[in-house]
């Protein structure tokens, strides 16, 4: 796989993990919500905490797919700032659609 197609195929995995939080109730897409929650609905700080998974993951590719390639460029905390900020942008439609749409029930 070469440079292109890897950033190609990373940039899309983000935009799909960024969005997984708010689609489904299920925590990280298999456990059911725990009871102690009291809820039925995933509160708001979970979807965060899921998203903040989703980007360590992420990361944690990018970096594999950067050490295939050749040498692992080290990066400060200011490339991390700017990368969750891009993680949560890219978050946006999912968050739209869970919070901002109103469902109407069918």
């Amino acid at each position: 796989m070469n440079a292109g197609t890897s950033i190609i195929l990373l940039l899309l995995l983000a935009l799909l993990a960024a969005n997984l939080p708010f689609v489904t109730e299920r925590v990280l897409l298999v456990l059911p919500l725990p009871h102690w929650l009291g809820h039925d609905r995933k509160p708001f700080w979970l979807r965060l905490c899921e998203c903040l998974f989703y980007y360590l993951l992420i990361g944690v590719l990018a970096w594999w797919l950067e050490a295939r390639s050749g040498n692992v460029q080290h990066q400060s905390w200011e490339f991390y700032a700017v990368t969750l900020c891009f993680f949560l942008v890219l978050a946006y439609p999912g968050f739209v659609w869970r919070y901002l749409k109103r469902h109407h029930p069918h």
